[in-house]
């Protein structure tokens, strides 16, 4: 069993669990590889011991058996530009708040290695997007793809921009709002769903469009094929707006036409049996809190 381990930050809570973690990961003579800010950041807090690591370019490859990230949601979007397309299954466990993808609570960090061990989970492909320009733009010639959204939004100026917008070659309209979201089935319970959108489930071949703050009031949510190819242009007041990529940021000149598409990739995701999408559904959004239940 190999494991790679990952995380932004290291406090002390974070810490006893890491060293639970490490614990049932001994039990089973798992070979253990940290990232290495991850791994400098718990040598500043105690000694856990010697182990090889890894970072965003080199040091993993398809041997992994599962990447462990400790943190948010957030954190294991930042993992996904760790992992790319080595197919190493990536488990979360949630430090932070919510929780949609970070789904096991850090008080049973051990059940991610028994319940492995013991095979009660399956593999789920989550996809992805990918944003390309004809223009030359630095920041998407290698970390171009997204788990969650790729999204244009305004830059400078609280003046709306209109994002002109085609599927497929055939245009569909131009959106006069704070931006546009571009989402994934894995990407409805994020930003998307704070804008608006609805929630997918993760295997649904779809993406989302959803507008931030439209000024055209007719303006909504629409689901489309994962298939289609979308074309973004933007104008404003500003010369520039923004790209991101989940957390990830490029400032683009207006005019320049911007690709989003379905990634040639997936992420996969270990879903375990006692931590379904419909179980973090009714945990997260309190479904099925109403009394009358």
């Amino acid at each position: 069993m190999k494991v790679a381990i990952y995380g932004l930050t290291c406090q002390n809570n974070t810490l006893e669990y890491i060293l639970e973690l490490l614990d049932e990961l001994h039990k089973e003579r798992a070979e253990i590889y940290f990232e290495k800010d991850f791994y400098q950041l718990i040598l500043d807090e105690q000694n856990v011991g010697d182990f090889p690591t890894f970072t965003e370019s080199s040091g993993l490859d398809t041997s992994f058996d599962m990447f462990v990230s400790f943190g948010g949601d957030g954190t294991i979007l930042r993992a996904t530009t760790f992992v790319r397309d080595l197919n190493i299954p990536i488990v979360g466990v949630n430090t932070g708040r919510l929780g949609f993808l970070s789904t096991f609570k850090k008080e049973d960090v051990r059940k991610v290695v028994k319940e492995f061990v013991a095979g009660a989970y399956a593999i789920v492909e989550r996809s992805l997007v990918e944003v390309s320009s004809d223009s030359h733009i630095p920041e998407f010639e290698t970390l171009n793809f997204a788990l969650n959204e790729i999204t244009v939004s305004r830059k400078d100026t609280t003046s709306m921009i209109t994002v002109e917008t085609h599927l497929n070659g055939e245009y569909l309209t131009s959106y006069w709002a704070d931006g546009l979201i571009v989402a994934t089935p894995t990407g409805s319970t994020g930003y998307s769903l704070s804008c608006g959108g609805p929630v997918i489930a993760p295997l649904a071949k779809s993406l989302i469009l959803t507008p931030i703050a439209p000024h055209n009031l007719n303006a909504r949510p629409l689901v489309i094929s994962d298939e289609t190819v979308i074309k973004l242009k933007v104008s404003g007041r500003e010369d520039n707006h923004l790209v991101s990529l989940d957390s990830r940021i490029a400032t683009v000149e207006n005019g320049k036409e911007i690709f989003v598409r379905k990634a040639p990739f997936t992420i996969k995701m270990i879903e375990y049996t006692s931590e379904s999408f419909l179980k973090t559904l009714r945990n997260k959004l309190l479904w099925g809190e109403d009394r009358r239940n």
